[in-house]
């Protein structure tokens, strides 16, 4: 397996295939790298550079009790770009993982990337704060901290079983290959990882983060996410960035990567070669 030991002794496994421009994948919770096995196919096969790494706690690397903050995840994400000496790279974030991409960009610079793309993401923030009424209330995060303690495996089954790809809606079609794959990663990492990292999640603010960042980034967000509240994320990130272009979908899941990966996958090779049209 491929690794890097970051500075706190934590080890971070990474999958890296191809040459050309490099495009870096940050996974959603409480997955893996695994779940962008489509898109890196996908972008392997067009002459790009494909790497995505475990989140500490998540997959194959470490199950450190600490560190499972938005600061370490991109510290982590700062020590593996340097690893591999990246330049002229592509992020590409899900979810929590859109929120680890923001962080990074705005705590260590930009001097290795050229574009960005923040999917289903969680910033600016997800807590309803007197700053940010649009927000969910505590008690909800509160709640997923309660069930992924009293079972995590029934838990995990529910959370794909429904509301990640919108299986609970009227008419939807579940793979059961999908969910219990959902359910293989996150069942591979570890419970303190993943509790820590509902607050992690959640709790972040990331306004001033994306006031900080000046590449091109493309923000994508679905109208019916159950997961990631749609008027409170991606039009409100895609406002404060200098240089956004929003890319709005009707009745796609948050985990739209995966259910509707065509789709997705066309978009943004659109904005990477620079051909990508606003649409909400």
């Amino acid at each position: 397996m491929s690794t890097i030991t970051v500075k706190d002794g934590t080890t971070i496994y990474y999958k890296d295939w191809g040459s050309g421009q490099p495009i870096v994948f940050s996974h959603g919770w409480p997955l893996s790298a695994d779940d962008w096995d489509t898109q890196m196919l996908f972008f392997v096969n067009r002459s790009y550079r494909v790497i995505a790494h475990d989140r500490r706690g998540h997959g194959r690397s470490s199950q450190t009790s600490d560190g499972h903050d938005m600061d370490h995840y991109a510290d982590d994400l700062a020590a593996l770009t340097a690893h591999l000496d990246l330049k002229n790279a592509i992020h590409v974030g899900h979810s929590t993982g859109g929120g680890e991409v923001v962080r990074y960009l705005a705590r260590h610079g930009e001097s290795r990337v050229a574009k960005a793309a923040i999917i289903s993401a969680v910033p600016p923030l997800m807590l309803k704060t007197a700053a940010n009424p649009g927000g969910l209330p505590k008690e909800v995060f509160d709640g997923l901290q309660a069930q992924l303690a009293a079972n995590r495996s029934q838990f995990y089954f529910d959370v794909a079983a429904g509301p990640f790809y919108g299986y609970n809606r009227p008419g939807a079609k579940a793979s059961q290959a999908v969910i219990w794959n959902w359910w293989r990663q996150g069942m591979m990492g570890g419970a303190k990882a993943h509790y820590d990292g509902i607050v992690a999640f959640s709790q972040t603010d990331f306004t001033e983060d994306l006031k900080k960042i000046n590449v091109p980034v493309l923000v994508m967000h679905s109208e019916d996410d159950q997961i990631v509240p749609y008027a409170d994320a991606g039009p409100l990130s895609a406002k404060l960035l200098r240089n956004s272009t929003f890319k709005g979908y009707k009745g796609f899941p948050h985990g739209m990567p995966t259910t509707e990966a065509d789709t997705i996958c066309s978009d943004l090779l659109a904005f990477f070669k620079g051909t990508a049209k606003a649409a909400a």
